[in-house]
């Protein structure tokens, strides 16, 4: 009968936190929504609401649109990415005002091992640009099958990439980020950086579909957050990964994080199309030519006028 004394307090103590604990995790829930909120008006220099109020999206009652996207369950995702902008690679953005307002399909460069080109133009488009505009992206299918990825991917306002989910975006009104390069662009090595790879024709076909401008843009410094020195292609083929990049900086302490290199942001003046979206191959490759040529002019531009890679 000793036992049964400290028994019954260990359970009144158990049972004591038990119905506490609700309110201990609700607490520390709200403290940690209040420093996400603190962080982003530091760095917004405003309120996320606020931010938010001002860019074209539409909501459903519950507050979260037709492609999953909640901006309240981002907002963490979106003090990281704009921490990233800001602070750590402390982009340059030029041109944003050549942005039309309305349906625009971004067509960029793409590299880096990891797809943070993408959310720095996210991040300019939200942060820098007036009114903001959030930015969608299309997601390759095989990220998708990733556990929790295509949840996370969704929240945060990106959505598969198939060519219906692209048209509905464009015909919502949408800013579509796309990189005709593919997997090509963002597995290249060191040796080719700045060198574009064939960009594929699908976009062009949206474009004159949907009836879209398109907004070249260079991005400059993802090339260098990660040096590539190899893609080790059958490994790749044996995971079921797009590409297997050999990294020898991720062997050295810290390596894992990317290079701070400084990045660049460029929008080209709006390009516009016209024509039927079944041309044939030919016909609509002759565009694509263009808008990649204007990719890789600006690219030279840029890097002609970057005085180095950090800063």
């Amino acid at each position: 009968m000793r036992g049964v004394a400290p028994s019954l307090t260990a359970l009144t103590r158990i049972s004591a936190f038990a119905r506490a604990a609700p309110a201990f995790f609700r607490g520390l829930s709200g403290a940690a929504e209040d420093a996400v909120e603190a962080g982003l008006r530091r760095v917004l220099g405003e309120s996320f609401a606020d931010k938010m109020s001002r860019v074209p999206l539409t909501l459903g009652p519950t507050g979260i649109d037709a492609f999953g996207l909640d901006p309240h369950w981002a907002r963490p995702a979106f003090l990281a990415v704009a921490l990233l902008h800001r602070k750590y690679f402390r982009t340059e953005v030029h041109g944003i005002e050549n942005v039309p307002h309305g349906r625009v399909l971004l067509v960029a460069n793409h590299a880096g091992q990891i797809p943070l080109d993408g959310a720095l133009i996210a991040a300019a488009m939200f942060m820098d640009a007036e009114p903001p505009r959030l930015v969608r992206a299309m997601v390759e299918k095989w990220a998708v099958g990733l556990p929790f990825v295509s949840m996370l991917f969704a929240r945060v306002g990106q959505v598969v990439g198939v060519p219906e989910n692209a048209t509905r975006l464009l015909l919502q009104e949408e800013a579509l980020l796309v990189f005709p390069e593919g997997v090509r662009g963002v597995a290249k090595t060191f040796e080719h950086r700045y060198e574009l790879a064939d960009f594929g024709s699908g976009f062009m076909r949206l474009a004159v579909e949907t009836r879209s401008p398109i907004v070249p843009v260079a991005v400059v410094g993802a090339e260098e957050q990660y040096i590539s020195v190899a893609n080790f292609e059958g490994l790749a083929k044996l995971l079921g990964m797009p590409a297997f990049p050999i990294v020898p900086q991720i062997l050295l302490p810290g390596g894992l994080f990317p290079l701070p290199t400084r990045y660049r942001l460029w929008f080209g003046e709006p390009m516009r199309f016209s024509g039927d979206p079944d041309e044939d191959d030919a016909v609509v490759e002759e565009k694509v030519w263009l808008v990649r040529q204007t990719v890789q002019a600006m690219l030279a531009t840029a890097l002609e006028q970057r005085k180095h890679v950090f800063w």
